[in-house]
C-alpha cells in the first residue's frame, strides 16, 4: 500500500525508506524521489495552499493508480504545504517493488500526477511581490504519456 501524507513539517528521506523496508526481505527495488524549492528567479518563498480533504483524496487516487499498474510492495507520498524556503524538501516519493522497472515506472507517475492532478495552490514571493503559480506545460506533456495507457 502506498501510504499518502499533506504536512507543514519538514521530512527526513531516509528515515522514511527505512521504515518503508523494515523487515521487509522480498523487497528488491526501491526508487525515491525528493523535490526540493528551487531558489532561481530570486525566490524568496513558496507557499503552498490546499483543501485538506480534497487534497487528500486526489493523493489516494493517485496512489492506487499506481498500485493498479505495477506490481508495487508498498510506497509513500508526503507532500508540503505552507511556506518553503529555497531548498527546503517539498515532495518526497518512495516506492518499493520486486524489480527495478516497476519502481522506477511508479515512481515516475506519482511525481508527473502529483504535478498535474494534485490540487495544490502556489504562490512564489520574491523581493517585488508575490505570484500564484499557473501549470506549466512540460508538466502537462509529462504527465499525457501515462494517459495514453488509461
Amino acid at each position: 500500500m502506498i501510504v499518502t501524507r499533506v504536512q507543514a513539517a519538514s521530512f527526513d528521506a531516509a528515515a522514511e525508506i527505512t521504515v518503508l523496508t523494515a523487515g521487509r526481505s522480498n523487497i528488491g527495488a526501491v526508487v525515491s524521489f525528493t523535490g526540493l524549492v528551487r531558489g532561481d528567479d530570486a525566490l524568496v518563498s513558496l507557499t503552498l495552499e490546499h483543501y485538506p480533504a480534497m487534497t487528500e483524496r486526489a493523493l489516494s487516487a493517485i496512489a492506487a493508480e499506481a498500485e493498479a499498474r505495477w506490481p508495487l510492495m508498498g510506497g509513500i507520498v508526503i507532500h508540503r504545504v505552507g511556506r518553503l524556503l529555497p531548498g527546503d524538501p517539498i515532495v518526497l516519493v518512495a516506492v518499493a517493488s520486486a524489480h527495478r522497472a516497476a519502481a522506477f515506472a511508479a515512481t515516475e507517475f506519482l511525481m508527473d500526477w502529483l504535478k498535474t492532478k494534485a490540487p495544490f495552490w502556489k504562490a512564489e514571493a520574491r523581493e517585488g511581490g508575490t505570484t500564484w503559480v499557473a501549470a506549466r506545460d512540460s508538466d502537462e506533456a509529462a504527465a499525457a504519456r501515462w494517459r495514453a495507457a488509461d
